[in-house]
């Protein structure tokens, strides 16, 4: 009895193995097409997830919309991204105030967007999960020495500085950028340096039209008794929208010529003409702009209109073509680098910065070796050495240009004139 029943047994086991095989197989392809559909459904490590977008006609790679400052909410899902045309310096967010990050892009040939924005009027936390910060650089991509001691040399050699044409004492500098770009603050900031204490010598707004509405010029003075440095900041109305807002072409170039008064108030519906009260006909030297130093938002170069890199390079040929040379200052580094936020003597080793200096290099048609990094003085009280002397290496970056104008224009040499 026991062998026959032990044979029955034996026949079975085969079959129970085989049952056991299939259904690991099953398994194996049930858990891999799982994972599949998970890694397709998501942008990487460190991002939110997102949905396909539906296939259809009709695509663009315009931006599908922009949220304004203060908005609730936005649409929920985002599609027509799949044309292989990319459109260059236009987000396809703008977030409310300033840009502490940037804004998330999809190149051309993407495949996913994200599918819900929400309450995007907090800036406290970030709207999107970004990946770990970028490594900071193993060395600083442009020297610097942050020691009080240099703080001490540079506004030694700003304070000494007179130009080498004896029939100027002091250099005209031309401060242009956008509505809101800091050239205002960057004036009283270089001044609260001098002063030894923060200062909002040139009134500063906070409003998304510009506050400065006419020509003003601030000589800068060392201490208190001392007389004025050689330098004279210009401030005047800034660009906006895309277009000069209060200003014309014309405009721009009358003042670098030295025919538009001190004090003269822009208006669009009334450009400076040879009429216009104190008007100067015949502009001496003195009276001209020596450089120009572009002002460009690092937290907003996102945001820019794509016409404002054809306007800022219209004008930077018209002002080529005069003898003036031309440097650039990028405003708001802390606000897109936290590393720099918290230490400013970091500023040279983020590669978000950097990567930044030459989106600005391309918006306005010059290379970054014409371009500074600086943190102006906004909500401070007291003032910190290390932001004392990024800010006097801008003004001395300036100068250095400026000296070149006097050098092209002095007697001794025929270099280019100013009409």
């Amino acid at each position: 009895m026991g062998s026959p029943s032990k044979g029955k047994e034996n026949k079975g086991w085969p079959q129970v193995d085989l049952c056991c095989q299939l259904v690991a197989v099953v398994i194996r392809h049930v858990y891999a097409a799982a994972m599949e559909k998970r890694n397709k459904c998501s942008f990487g490590s460190g991002f939110i997830f997102a949905t396909p977008i539906p296939s259809g006609p009709s695509i663009s790679a315009k931006p599908a919309f922009s949220m304004a400052a203060g908005a609730k909410d936005a649409p929920s899902t985002l599609t027509d991204v799949s044309s292989t045309e990319i459109v260059e310096n236009k987000p396809l967010f703008t977030f409310p105030g300033t840009l502490a990050k940037p804004a998330i892009s999809t190149a051309a040939g993407a495949k996913y967007a994200l599918s819900t924005v929400t309450d995007v009027s907090s800036t406290e936390r970030p709207l999107f999960a970004f990946p770990a910060a970028q490594p900071k650089l193993e060395s600083q991509w442009r020297d610097m020495d942050w020691t009080e001691e240099q703080k001490t040399s540079l506004m030694k050699t700003i304070s000494s500085y007179r130009p080498i044409c004896h029939e100027v004492t002091q250099a005209r500098v031309l401060l242009l950028g956008p509505v809101g770009s800091g050239k205002s603050s960057f004036v009283s900031s270089v001044q609260s340096v001098f002063n030894g204490r923060v200062t909002n010598r040139a009134m500063v707004g906070s409003s998304l039209t510009s506050f400065t509405k006419k020509l003003q010029s601030f000589h800068i003075h060392c201490q208190k008794g001392e007389d004025p440095t050689g330098l004279v900041l210009c401030d005047i109305v800034g660009l906006g929208g895309g277009e000069m807002t209060g200003l014309t072409l014309y405009d721009i170039l009358s003042v670098i010529k030295g025919h538009v008064p001190e004090g003269h108030k822009f208006s669009p519906d009334q450009p400076v003409r040879s009429e216009t009260v104190g008007y100067v006909k015949k502009p001496s030297l003195k009276d001209k702009i020596h450089c120009v130093a572009f002002v460009v938002d690092a937290s907003k170069i996102l945001t820019y209109p794509k016409g404002l890199s054809t306007t800022f390079q219209q004008l930077r040929e018209h002002i080529s073509e005069l003898g003036v040379h031309q440097v650039a200052l990028l405003t708001h580094v802390d606000q897109i680098c936290p590393e720099t936020a918290k230490d400013v003597t970091k500023v040279y080793e983020s590669r978000i910065i950097r990567d930044m200096m030459s989106k600005v290099g391309a918006l306005l048609g010059m290379s970054t070796s014409y371009i500074v990094p600086v943190k102006n003085y906004s909500s401070e009280l007291d003032l910190d050495a290390s932001t004392d002397v990024l800010l006097l290496s801008a003004v001395d970056h300036i100068l250095q240009y400026a000296e070149l104008y006097f050098q092209d224009n002095t007697p001794q040499h025929t270099g280019p004139k100013i009409d």
